[in-house]
């Protein structure tokens, strides 16, 4: 057991690192974190990989480092960007616990769309009641989470499937049932 949490533990610092690094990389292209989501990504994968708890946590933390770190995430859309990669991280944790189908590629597709779309509607409801109550719209959020972001959609949709099967395969992983502690 203490092998699999201080794995957990040394992945997610590892994800927290990658996604204080990736959006680094990919802002030198003007507007390209709204575009390519690249904080998203090992949010997401520690999800899969080390459970909803620490994902959640990742979730949390990475957008709250980067933005005192290095200004990005703006302080404006910091709460909106920390609720959405927290559910990110949670969500995908707990779909890849109880989701069980035939195939390993199915259950790693419905676990990441429904955290997808999970984060993106808290999101969307946080930052139009409480965090930019009467200066964000739904024209706005459509627009933020589906149509600019089209493009780290399906880096997403592409990138992690792979990326976490092969992690699963090669032992990564940690159980379903010390996940969910």
């Amino acid at each position: 057991m203490m092998v699999n949490k201080t794995r957990q533990l040394v992945f997610s610092g590892l994800c927290v690192a990658m996604g204080i690094a990736l959006p680094m990389a990919f802002h030198t292209i003007p507007n390209a974190g709204s575009i390519f989501l690249p904080m998203h990504l090992p949010v997401l994968l520690c999800g899969f990989l080390c459970g909803p708890v620490y994902g959640m946590a990742c979730g949390m933390i990475t957008p709250l480092i980067s933005s005192f770190a290095t200004g990005m995430p703006a302080a404006a859309v910091l709460p909106g960007m920390v609720c959405e990669l927290a559910v990110y991280g949670l969500v995908t944790g707990l779909l890849t616990r109880l989701v069980h189908t035939a195939s390993e590629t199915l259950n790693v597709y419905l676990a990441l769309i429904g955290a997808m779309l999970s984060g993106r509607v808290v999101a969307g409801l946080l930052n139009g009641f409480l965090f930019r109550a009467g200066k964000y719209s739904l024209q706005a959020w459509v627009t933020a989470s589906f149509v600019t972001a089209v493009p780290g959609i399906v880096i997403q949709l592409i990138a992690l499937p792979i990326i976490v099967i092969t992690l699963k395969k090669a032992g990564v992983a940690v159980g379903r049932e010390k996940a969910l502690r």
